[in-house]
């Protein structure tokens, strides 16, 4: 028998107030996703009920990190949104340790987090990353590889450990961890891309050696080579994961793929003023052929 690597135990049956509590956050961390993503919900809509509250739990957390940094609250000063996303996080700690929280978003993330062993590990490069955003400066190749283990990565070590459920396979787990990884980062590097008129606009940069107003084709070319390749890494782990999630992943997969050749598509100048975007019929194509059929990689085993 495959040995699994499962969380600490969580705690002893709540009592009925704490548990439709957490219901109703875990309902208002739906409520985020819904609101802020379509593309992702798409994807999340096919997960199991017991695997989706955990998805959108980390989804509604990290979202409103990003709203805290340069969201609706990008008109404070940066000192108090700082101050803000530290509290945001000492919330998440304070609830993963005692299991509540009276922040809704915090509770539901928590509640995961003790559930399917998800811990400071994961979440201090997220927010490390998070407080890097607040006060912006040009990166070099070893501080965006930072930060993109910590906006990015991370993320997929998280819903790694929820598609399992805590029980990632012991066998196989480095391989997955790698995949997971891989996945993050090649989403982050897309958004890097499609954002770039928007984050150069922010005071930032996250192309090492690359602006807003000087990207060639050259480089752009270099940037989607290495966003398909994480792609790929990502692409041949997916038949390791539980059947049950498949579809989601690859769903997710395949519109960032498509995002990916429409960038490699675009004239550089194109790229530099306007957002690329999947337009919502082309979504729901590529939803229905992602349900329809396997990827290509790992998943005929």
């Amino acid at each position: 028998m495959t040995r699994r690597t499962r969380p600490a135990a969580a705690s002893a049956q709540l009592p009925p107030a704490a548990v439709a509590y957490t219901r109703t956050c875990r309902a208002a961390a739906a409520e985020v996703l819904a609101r802020y993503s379509t593309s992702f919900s798409l994807a999340v809509r096919t997960l199991p009920q017991v695997i989706r509250i955990h998805i959108t739990a980390i989804y509604a957390m990290a979202r409103v990190a990003d709203e805290i940094v340069d969201g609706s609250m990008h008109q404070l000063p940066a000192a108090q949104r700082l101050a803000e996303l530290n509290a945001f996080e000492h919330r998440i700690a304070s609830a993963a340790a005692t299991g509540a929280s009276a922040d809704v978003i915090a509770h539901a993330y928590a509640a995961t987090a003790r559930e399917v062993g998800i811990g400071p590990a994961e979440w201090e490069p997220f927010f490390s990353s998070m407080r890097a955003d607040i006060s912006p400066q040009a990166h070099t190749e070893t501080s965006i590889a930072d930060y993109i283990h910590g906006s990015a990565e991370v993320i997929g070590l998280m819903c790694l450990k929820a598609f399992f459920l805590g029980a990632v396979p012991e066998a196989d787990g480095e391989r997955l961890r790698r995949g997971a990884m891989a996945l993050g980062a090649g989403f982050q590097k897309v958004n890097f891309l499609r954002d770039l008129a928007e984050d150069a606009a922010l005071g930032r940069s996250y192309l090492p050696g690359v602006s807003a107003a000087g990207m060639s084709d050259a480089d752009r070319d270099r940037i989607v080579t290495d966003i398909a390749a994480d792609l790929a890494a990502a692409d041949e782990v997916i038949g390791l994961l539980p059947a049950r999630v498949r579809p989601a992943v690859r769903i997710a997969h395949r519109l960032f793929a498509e995002l990916n050749r429409r960038l490699a598509a675009a004239p550089a100048a194109r790229i530099r003023t306007q957002r690329m975007r999947v337009s919502n019929p082309r979504k729901l194509a590529i939803t229905a052929c992602a349900l329809s059929r396997p990827a290509a990689g790992g998943e005929s085993r």
